[in-house]
């Protein structure tokens, strides 16, 4: 199969291509992922939905589950805040992000097929919760006075209020995505709870 009509066709792509042609993948992966469940894609649809060749699929991620775990790194990569940025940018960047329709289609997904794909469930926990835990402690900045370990406690802590009822909420379909100024709330209220200034 050829690449989508309109595609260069001579030589090695450009890294803006290469770009286009990644999120095209990673685009239509969780739009097939969404809709369908991870076991019923295949590698075979997955390319023709994003105009591209099986070979690019593989070249780029490797398997399914490549694939798969691009797409939740790709979240994190939206989370991820400007170097240096404060805890609350990141906090509230943190919501707007996993309360967004992608991403908790995503997460539906995980917990449907968690039994049946363990191997991508640990994926997901290591590119997903685990990760968005380590921003969040960067973003409290040095330990001292506190210990690394306690720094890591508050920040796991502040990861599971940031989601706690109001994602279980967005997981049932029985709330919305949150707007940009209703996440910056969300976010301050878990850390006042926590009694960490922004």
């Amino acid at each position: 199969m050829g690449e989508a009509a309109g595609e260069r066709k001579r030589g090695r792509p450009t890294e803006a291509e290469r770009a286009l042609r990644h999120d095209r993948i990673l685009d239509e992966a969780l739009a097939l992922f969404a809709s369908r469940g991870y076991g019923a894609v295949t590698i075979d649809e997955l390319a023709l939905s994003a105009q591209v060749t099986k070979r690019t699929i593989y070249a780029y991620f490797g398997d399914k589950a490549g694939v798969f775990t691009a797409v939740i790194e790709r979240f994190r990569a939206q989370a991820g805040v400007v170097s240096g940025a404060g805890v609350l940018e990141t906090a509230t960047r943190i919501v707007e992000v996993l309360f967004s329709d992608s991403a908790v289609a995503m997460h539906r997904l995980m917990i449907a097929e968690a039994q049946q794909f363990p191997e991508l469930a640990a994926s997901f926990y290591d590119s997903g919760p685990r990760s968005y835990v380590a921003l969040l402690g960067a973003s409290l900045g040095e330990p001292d006075p506190e210990p690394p370990a306690e720094r890591d406690s508050l920040a796991e802590a502040l990861f599971g209020l940031l989601l706690g009822e109001p994602h279980r909420r967005r997981l049932l379909g029985l709330a919305g995505a949150p707007t940009p100024e209703m996440s910056r709330i969300h976010a301050e209220r878990a850390l006042a709870l926590l009694g960490i200034g922004a």
